[in-house]
C-alpha cells in the first residue's frame, strides 16, 4: 500500500480563480444544517462559528507569509463578531463558539509553525489536536464530559421537537384543513411522507448524541476545507498548495487501521462503552473512505458537469446503497490504487 496524500502543486499565480464551487459550497454548508434531517445530524447549526474563524486564521498565516494586514484585521475582527453575538442562547451555544475557537486557534498553529504543508494534514491534525484539548477542558465543566453530553443530547432533541412543532402547527391550519378536504388522496399522500420523515428525524436524533464527535469532526473538516478555499480567492499571499479535485482525493493508506480499529470495538463483546468510540471511528474514517470512493468513480466516469450534478443528486437520493458502494471503492483503491493503474504508462 502507498502512502500518499495527493495535493495539487501550487500554481504560479497568488490566487486562486472560479467561485461556483466555493458559492456552491457555501449553500451547502449553510442552508443544510437547517433543513430536516439534517437538522439533528450537524452538531453545529450555525456553521459560520466554524467558517468565519478558520477563514481568520487562514488570513492571519496569509498576512504572516506576507499577505495584507488588512484582510488579517477584517476577517479577526468579522470571527469575534459572529462568536460573539448570541453568547448567551444557551450552554450548547457556549459549546460550539468555544469549538469554533479552539479550531481556528489550532489551525493557525498548524499553519504558522507547518507552512507549506498541504491542506489535508494540517486539517486532520488541527481537529485531532482540538479534540484531545476539548475533551481535557470538558472536565472543568461543572458535571464533566457526562454534562457535555447531556447538553448535546437535549439540543438534539429540542431541534427534533421544534420539527414536530412545526409541522403539527402548519397541519392544523384552516388553510390546510380546506386543502384536505378538498384533495384527500395528495393530503394523504403528503401527511404519510411526513410522518415517515419524522420518523428518520427521530432515529437520527437518538442515535447522532453517540456520534458527536465523529459527526462535529466531519463537519468541522468541510468548514476548514470550504475556508481553505474562500481565502485563496481573497487572499493574495498562499499559505499551501490548492485543493485536490474530488477526483484526485487520497490520503494516507495506514488510515485503514481506524477504521479496522472501529470494527474491532463494535464486534468484540465485552468492551461496554468502547463500543461508542467504535461506532465513532466508523464514521470518521468510513466517511473519508466514501469520498475516496467516490473520486474513485468521478475519475472513471468522467462525467460533465451536467452529469456531475445528476450523480450527485442520485448519491443523496440513495445515500446507503451509494455510501456502501463508495466505501467499498474506497478501500479497494488503498491496496490496488486504480487511478494509478489507469494512467498510461510511458
Amino acid at each position: 500500500m502507498s502512502n500518499v496524500v495527493v495535493e495539487s502543486t501550487p500554481p504560479a499565480v497568488f490566487r486562486e480563480r472560479g467561485w461556483r464551487d466555493v458559492i456552491g459550497g457555501l449553500a451547502l454548508l449553510l442552508l443544510l444544517p437547517a433543513m430536516p434531517p439534517f437538522a439533528v445530524i450537524f452538531p453545529v447549526a450555525e456553521t459560520a462559528l466554524l467558517l468565519v474563524p478558520a477563514v481568520a486564521a487562514c488570513a492571519l498565516a496569509g498576512w504572516k507569509a506576507g499577505g495584507r494586514l488588512f484582510l488579517a484585521v477584517l476577517w479577526t475582527a468579522f470571527a469575534a463578531w459572529i462568536v460573539v453575538a448570541g453568547a448567551a442562547q444557551g450552554d450548547y451555544a457556549l459549546l460550539a463558539r468555544g469549538w469554533g475557537v479552539l479550531v481556528a486557534v489550532s489551525f493557525a498553529a498548524w499553519a504558522l509553525l507547518w507552512p507549506g504543508r498541504p491542506f489535508l494534514p494540517r486539517a486532520l491534525a488541527t481537529v485531532g489536536v482540538a479534540l484531545v484539548l476539548g475533551g481535557v477542558m470538558s472536565f472543568a465543566v461543572p458535571g464533566g464530559p457526562a454534562r457535555v453530553q447531556q447538553v448535546v443530547a437535549r439540543e438534539v432533541q429540542r431541534r427534533a421537537d421544534v420539527f414536530d412543532a412545526d409541522w403539527q402547527a402548519r397541519l392544523a391550519t384552516k388553510d390546510w384543513q380546506e386543502f384536505r378536504t378538498a384533495n384527500a388522496e395528495s393530503a394523504a399522500w403528503f401527511e404519510k411522507t411526513l410522518e415517515e420523515q419524522r420518523v428518520t428525524i427521530r432515529r437520527a436524533a437518538e442515535r447522532s448524541p453517540a456520534l458527536f464527535p465523529a459527526l462535529l469532526l466531519l463537519e468541522t473538516l468541510a468548514a476548514l476545507g470550504l475556508a481553505w478555499a474562500l481565502y485563496h480567492r481573497v487572499g493574495r499571499a498562499r499559505i499551501g498548495a490548492p485543493l485536490a479535485r474530488l477526483r484526485e482525493f487520497r490520503f494516507d493508506d495506514q488510515f485503514i487501521w481506524g477504521l479496522v480499529s472501529g470494527l474491532l470495538f463494535l464486534v468484540v463483546p465485552g468492551l461496554g462503552s468502547v463500543k461508542d468510540l467504535g461506532a465513532n471511528l466508523l464514521v470518521f474514517f468510513g466517511a473519508l473512505y466514501a469520498l475516496r470512493g467516490a473520486g474513485v468513480a468521478l475519475f472513471f466516469l468522467a462525467p460533465g458537469r451536467v452529469m456531475t450534478v445528476v450523480l450527485v443528486s442520485v448519491s443523496v437520493l440513495f445515500a446507503g446503497a451509494a455510501g456502501v458502494i463508495f466505501v467499498g471503492l474506497g478501500l479497494g483503491d488503498t491496496w490496488l490504487d486504480w487511478r494509478r493503474r489507469a494512467r498510461p504508462s510511458t
